[in-house]
């Protein structure tokens, strides 16, 4: 049951530090409405102690995200399209890093024009999506996700969906883990990642992972020691194929923090390179 170490583990969230990080969740402030969020380093800081995305002006947020990586045994890192730093890590380094879009629906064919484009651009490797944080709120089973759905079939695409729970202070039923029943029904060619814990609701995403074949879960914004027990007991016994690790570095865990904890999660011997590496290769065609 001891983590390994020469795995060459595949972080599903990566990223990379920043002089302006603050930035990074302004997208949500439209829909903030208590004071304590506004007044906040983030819209999340009530959650975690730590903002290691900060940095001073003259360091390379790449050599440091590469670092850390090669200290921590991750070999592949997949980074969401940000502009000049993204594209400047996927240019130098295209074995380390790969490509994802984030999209809102709201502009249907807009989202799906974007999609198809860097798809040929980036060959990004998914697509990812925040329910509670598109601007109105789009459901998981909206018909407005529908046509992004098909598009990431078309182009053999997952989509990675926030599930459970959202974290800023704004509502979460839209990400009820109920909506991905309905999601796998219509498009059982789809594969669908749920993130971010799934909580409350990580029992029922359990059932419907034993249910659906298209459906997964990573562990994105959680440290190790606050991964849902029924997620690990999944993982342990029918969901060996069905799990996989995501970090949260730099947004707001450290990958220090996030291994040293690893340590301690009692994943079975056969269960951690499936964990680690070969079900994000898979699920991801890596």
């Amino acid at each position: 049951m001891a983590m390994p170490t020469d795995v060459g583990a595949v972080d599903l969230m990566i990223g990379f530090p920043s002089a302006t990080a603050k930035q990074r969740f302004d997208f949500l402030k439209p829909q903030l409405r208590d004071d304590e969020s506004t007044t906040m380093a983030t819209p999340i800081a009530y959650m975690f102690k730590d903002n290691p995305g900060l940095i001073a002006d003259d360091l390379d947020p790449v050599a440091i995200t590469l670092g850390e990586m090669d200290r921590h045994g991750v070999a592949v890192g997949l980074v969401g399209l940000a502009g000049e730093v993204t594209d400047r890590a996927l240019g130098q380094y295209p074995d380390r890093f790969k490509a994802s879009l984030e999209i809102d629906p709201n502009k249907i064919s807009g989202a799906v024009r974007r999609i198809r484009q860097a798809h040929a651009d980036y060959d990004i490797k998914a697509v990812t999506t925040f329910p509670a944080g598109c601007n109105p709120q789009v459901p998981v089973s909206d018909r407005r996700y529908y046509p992004i759905y098909q598009t990431c079939i078309d182009l053999d695409l997952p989509i990675l969906v926030n599930a459970g729970i959202a974290g800023p202070r704004v509502p979460s039923a839209c990400q009820d883990v109920m909506h991905f029943d309905q999601v796998c029904y219509d498009f059982p060619e789809l594969r669908i990642v749920m993130r971010h814990g799934a909580e409350p609701w990580e029992d029922l995403a359990v059932k419907l992972m034993l249910k659906w074949p298209g459906l997964y879960y990573m562990t994105s914004a959680f440290a190790p020691k606050y991964y849902p027990k029924a997620i690990i007991d999944y993982a342990n016994t029918r969901g060996a194929d069905k799990i996989m690790y995501a970090g949260y570095f730099p947004m707001a865990l450290t990958l220090e923090r996030i291994f040293t904890e690893l340590a301690g999660v009692p994943l079975r011997d056969h269960v951690w390179p499936k964990f680690l590496r070969d079900n994000a290769m898979e699920v991801l065609k890596l």
